[in-house]
């Protein structure tokens, strides 16, 4: 512009908004790393134990283990993307676990096997907030809820990818695996630190220079004055004590059940439910947005319909006697679980201030994996006293019917539309 003195003023230039999408398509890759190297241990039980000799509540520690330390930094590596850049914790987060990765296939102790696991706790527990969120500054209104459901499908490949840990076990060492995707998740993290970049600031609230920087008292403060987040983090960490319950001892649960190997099993409790996964978090996503079009509440009702279809689903696929309608059961119990992943962060832009997103879905992980961690370590102690993993699926049926009750009480902050969130 031209100045009152005759001087032209030439305006900063404003800075080029990335294609969404394109977000998504990398974010997706690093969703998958994520989950698929947590979760290769548990289909490769067998293997590890003949390599390492431990006990049932010992390889239940190893899930725990890292459950606890990732939930206790979850809060952490929230309250640094909200702060510091989305971005560059995901980068970072991403080398440090990839390393790790490659750590584990070096381990040859229990104890060794064990500091892995809580230092891959504390590489992953930076990604989802700090993803979850970048998707949100990037998806604003009617294709939020899809994006952070196609950017879900990346955890279920993931999962269905960590079944094959078990059949690399089988056809090479169980340490093959975790040198494979270690050195993979290094490289890809090359890549993602020449491309992904935070969302311009004209893109979420205005410019960064403008407001002020997020302070973590704050942030807590803001969160738990809402009831509607404390009703959150309670149907977050409910839901999670089904959800890892069956994930970290489905497959040792169908074979013994069904007389599975390990490689069958592995595969049989990841391929099909993460596929209905899949089709879970899409059509969640989907239905989401067209639900809250001028209507705040469309996000809660159809993660409630989605939770009423799992606590049936879990009872039918922990309680029959044929190996085709406990893999029906389970099925419906992760497509249903679904609606839950797919929503939690746009419903968290529906009740929480928008400066402490990353934060509040840290502080949603702290919870929901301690209590994870502990549903999990409490199935290897069942074990050990000859008490049947059945007796904790049959109980998480009634969990999943309180998380409806709290999903429930959720209301959207006062003047707020899904579409200005």
């Amino acid at each position: 512009m031209i100045a009152s003195s005759g001087a032209i003023k030439v305006s900063p230039p404003v800075p080029s908004r990335p294609n969404p999408w394109i977000v998504v398509a990398l974010l997706f890759v690093v969703a998958c790393l994520n989950y698929l190297d947590r979760v290769m241990l548990t289909t490769m039980r067998s293997s590890v134990v003949a390599a390492i000799p431990m006990t049932d509540t010992q390889f239940g520690l190893l899930m725990s283990g890292f459950l606890w330390v990732y939930a206790l930094m979850s809060p952490v590596g929230g309250f640094l993307a909200d702060r510091i850049s989305r971005s560059k914790v995901i980068v970072w987060s991403l080398f440090l676990w990839s390393a790790v990765t490659w750590m584990t296939s070096r381990a040859t102790t229990f104890e060794e096997l064990l500091a892995t696991r809580i230092l891959m706790g504390f590489g992953e527990a930076c990604y989802i907030p700090a993803a979850v969120a970048l998707i949100s500054d990037y998806h604003r209104g009617v294709t939020r809820s899809l994006a952070t459901g196609i950017h879900m499908t990346g955890i279920s490949l993931g999962q269905a990818l960590g079944g094959f840990g078990g059949v690399l076990a089988d056809k090479h060492e169980w340490s093959y695996a975790f040198s494979l995707f270690g050195i993979f998740g290094v490289l890809y993290g090359v890549l993602l630190a020449c491309t992904l970049r935070d969302a311009p600031p004209d893109s979420v609230q205005g410019p960064v220079d403008a407001a002020p920087k997020v302070q973590f008292l704050e942030a807590i403060r803001s969160l738990f004055s809402s009831r509607s987040y404390c009703c959150a983090l309670g149907f977050w960490g409910l839901l999670s004590f089904a959800s890892w319950c069956i994930v970290g001892w489905l497959p040792t649960f169908w074979g013994e059940r069904f007389h599975l190997s390990q490689g069958t099993a592995g595969l049989s409790a990841t391929v099909y439910l993460q596929i209905a996964a899949a089709a879970g978090f899409l059509v969640a996503g989907f239905l989401s947005d067209r639900a809250s079009r001028g209507d705040p509440w469309g996000r809660l009702r159809v993660t409630m319909i989605g939770i009423a279809i799992s606590a049936p689903a879990i009872f039918l696929g922990s309680n029959a006697t044929t190996f085709s309608v406990a893999i029906l059961g389970f099925m419906l119990w992760a497509f249903g679980n679904a609606f839950a992943s797919s929503n939690m962060m746009p419903m968290l832009c529906l009740i929480s201030d928008p400066r402490y997103r990353a934060t509040g879905y840290g502080i949603l992980n702290l919870c929901s994996c301690t209590i994870g961690g502990l549903s999990t370590y409490l199935g290897g102690v069942v074990r050990d006293r000859h008490i049947g993993v059945l007796v904790i699926f049959n109980t998480s049926v009634g969990v999943i019917v309180l998380c409806c009750v709290l999903l429930y009480f959720m209301k959207p902050r006062q003047g707020e539309s899904s579409a200005a969130t």
